[in-house]
């Protein structure tokens, strides 16, 4: 009955409660179960702090900023423009490639339609190649940064090696040059920091991620203990650049989000995507070339 509830309770924090990993039998993910991407994905604490530590920096460049917050449901129903976005990642993983393929051609689609002008007058589209890859780098630090602080430790060539395994999937979402390693995000990110600014609207995102109804109720002080813990991650300048750094993580609230991270990783919950693509892909050596198919 607990594994049940826990089970529950991350499915609907990733956004996958009615999401099937399993088909289309025996087809491949963009990245392989070996893959450092299949470890840092497959944590839903992690990718829970590491999703709205990007948020936050994405929402601290203007343009990025007014894309989301006028043109999405972010501001009104965060719990479900989270689990979307969560929805999203997990498919970009460990989904089957046809399907991360059409889900990436949607959303250019909708991309291609958001545009419009920040408060001192710049035009913005979310089709822009700057921004795509701002938001699509900005994913990957967080997720790997949250990962490797909270949950497991990685080496300088793991850490270079998830960056580099994103390219085929950013390429799908019109990201030419995604960051190939970590010193080339380290540079993108002293590159952006003078554009990041502060605003009302990060104060009004992180209160409503600390209320708002992502995580059961008896859940809620989690919640709020991931919201603290994404804004603790962001480099200190940019948490000043972003008005944030009066934020205070405190140590035993990091080494009970360690506890949790390193929990959630111990154990393969039912839900989890990453479970659903194995089954997938077994289902391959089973029904492949030659073997029988299921009457």
């Amino acid at each position: 009955m607990l594994l049940h509830h826990i089970d529950s309770a991350a499915a609907r924090l990733m956004g996958i409660e009615d999401a099937d990993f399993r088909e289309p039998a025996g087809e491949p993910a963009m990245l392989p179960p070996d893959s450092v991407s299949w470890r840092v994905f497959r944590n839903p604490v992690t990718m829970y702090v590491g999703g709205i530590a990007a948020v936050l920096l994405e929402l601290g460049e203007p343009r990025v900023r007014h894309g989301v917050w006028d043109h999405t449901s972010f501001r009104h129903d965060p719990a479900t423009r989270m689990r979307r976005t969560g929805l999203a990642a997990m498919i970009t993983v460990y989904g089957a490639r046809s399907r991360f393929e059409a889900l990436a051609g949607r959303v250019n689609r909708m991309h291609a339609r958001v545009r419009g002008e920040t408060d001192d007058g710049r035009p913005y589209v979310a089709s822009d190649p700057e921004l795509l890859l701002w938001v699509q780098a900005t994913a990957s630090w967080a997720f790997l940064e949250a990962y490797r602080c909270y949950a497991v430790p990685l080496g300088q060539a793991e850490r270079d090696l998830f960056y580099a395994e994103a390219k085929a999937g950013a390429a799908l979402y019109g990201v030419e040059a995604p960051p190939a390693n970590e010193a080339e995000m380290a540079a993108l990110m002293a590159r952006m920091r003078p554009q990041l600014e502060p605003s009302p609207a990060i104060d009004e995102l992180i209160a409503i991620l600390r209320s708002a109804d992502i995580l059961p109720r008896a859940l809620r002080p989690l919640q709020r203990l991931g919201v603290r813990a994404a804004i603790d991650l962001l480099p200190a300048a940019m948490r000043g650049q972003l008005g944030l750094a009066g934020y205070r993580f405190g140590r035993r609230e990091r080494a009970l989000l360690k506890l949790l991270a390193r929990g959630a990783g111990r154990f393969e919950l039912p839900s989890s995507p990453a479970r659903q693509a194995a089954a997938r892909l077994a289902r391959a050596r089973t029904y492949g070339p030659g073997a029988l198919a299921p009457s």
